[in-house]
């Protein structure tokens, strides 16, 4: 038994998102190093300046203590996650929260370093707290609104902690750096930034899932189709936002044969040959295009098309007629633009009832139309050689639509059918 096709926009966004938190992880081991070697070099070339700042000697390798075990997570996590992507595994959500908590600490770990060197007060008037910002900012490239938040709330309550325990406040004091409320507004803008970054985060997620959903309309669209549909067409059917129904519909077929092309291969290479397919079938599908029609598929050197499905079309009959007289004239262009590429085409046109629906499998379905009014446009197509015409039309098409020109070739034995078929000549 088949199994069941992937779903193509869940796998999509879990591949992005795991992409986006690669490029997070190598921004912030980036950022680490500079900061770690700034710190190293500051420390242990600029000791004069040092010894001014701080209330005790700073050993020069202080900053390997602080930032250097969160340097080492980060390329080591950036290191496990580059390997399950690699195998296309994922991350549980819970070990996504846990690398939250534990890369958010890397400021706690510092102002705790830093305060046995420095007066606490003076530790949060300096760089460290602000490196909380960077961390929330970074969190917008998780491309989840709950893990920006919980960035947010981590920074947020990890420096009151701090406050608390490093700082002598005062709740209404003179002095504004020992005051509860001038720390406590700084916990509310990183909680605040967090609730910003998490709304850009959702954001970012939606414009890419509506991309990803659109690809795969489109996707969808062509896989069912055939390898060419319109852009009117497709439009139109991604408004549905479903699969066509299977049912029995009223619909235009056209049949097209390029006369003699097996033979004219034997003549030209396998490239010429493709590239000669290529260009002359350009033109007949910028005609289809033209005429609301789709092509349903490529036969070798000929095509199906089909005018009336999987959109209603009143015109279908005139739609088809319409076309194929216009690729007549394309090719007597064509024949005229590439004397060493002359073609001879034979099409024939059918208006009926038909099947009309997606088949296949989970993994691969198409859009396809069958039934005796298929049947019946390919034996006209066929028929051209035998009455050396190149356009034949059955009595259907002629009762919808008005066929100037049309020339009476009478009841016509046609094979698989018992009494003969009333067909017309275009001239």
């Amino acid at each position: 038994m088949a199994a069941a096709a992937p779903d193509f926009f869940s796998d999509a966004l879990r591949r992005e998102i795991i992409r986006s938190e690669q490029q997070r992880m190598r921004a912030l081991a980036i950022i680490l190093a500079v900061l770690l070697a700034l710190s190293l070099t500051v420390a242990n070339v600029f000791v004069d300046y040092v010894s001014r700042m701080f209330e005790r000697d700073v050993p020069g390798w202080l900053p390997l203590v602080g930032i250097g075990p969160f340097l080492l997570y980060e390329l080591v996590s950036l290191t496990i996650l580059r390997y399950r992507a690699a195998r296309d595994l994922d991350f549980p959500r819970v070990t996504r929260f846990a690398n939250a908590l534990i890369e958010t600490s890397l400021p706690a770990a510092v102002i705790i370093t830093l305060s046995h060197y420095m007066d606490p007060i003076l530790v949060f008037s300096f760089w460290p707290p602000l490196l909380y910002f960077i961390f929330i900012l970074l969190s917008t490239l998780r491309l989840d609104f709950g893990l920006s938040v919980w960035t947010g709330t981590v920074a947020a309550v990890q420096q009151m902690v701090l406050v608390l325990w490093l700082l002598p406040l005062e709740p209404w004091g003179n002095v504004p750096q020992e005051t509860l409320l001038f720390h406590f507004s700084r916990t509310l803008v990183l909680f605040a930034c967090g609730l910003v970054a998490g709304f850009v985060a959702t954001s970012l997620r939606t414009q890419f899932e509506k991309s990803v959903r659109a690809v795969a309309a489109r996707d969808r669209g062509t896989n069912l189709f055939g390898q060419h549909v319109s852009p009117a067409v497709v439009d139109r059917l991604l408004a549905t936002r479903s699969d066509p129904p299977s049912e029995m519909r009223t619909v235009c077929v056209l049949f097209l044969d390029i006369r003699g092309f097996t033979a004219m291969t034997r003549r030209r290479s396998a490239e010429e040959t493709v590239a000669l397919l290529n260009a002359f079938f350009a033109e007949m599908i910028e005609v289809v295009d033209r005429n609301n029609g789709i092509i349903n598929k490529f036969l070798g050197d000929g095509f199906m098309a089909v005018f009336g499905a999987p959109l209603d079309d009143p015109a279908a009959a005139r739609n088809a007629l319409a076309a194929a007289r216009a690729m007549i004239d394309t090719v007597g262009w064509w024949n005229d633009s590439h004397p060493g590429w002359a073609l001879k085409v034979g099409i024939g046109v059918h208006l009926g009832d038909a099947v009309t629906g997606t088949v296949g499998s989970p993994q691969r379905k198409e859009y396809t139309v069958i039934g005796d009014t298929v049947n019946l446009a390919a034996r006209l197509e066929q028929l051209t050689k035998e009455v050396g015409a190149q356009l034949l039309i059955s009595q259907s098409v002629l009762d919808a639509t008005p066929c100037d020109g049309a020339i009476d070739l009478g009841p016509v034995a046609i094979r698989g059918y018992d009494e003969g078929v009333r067909v017309w000549r275009m001239a």
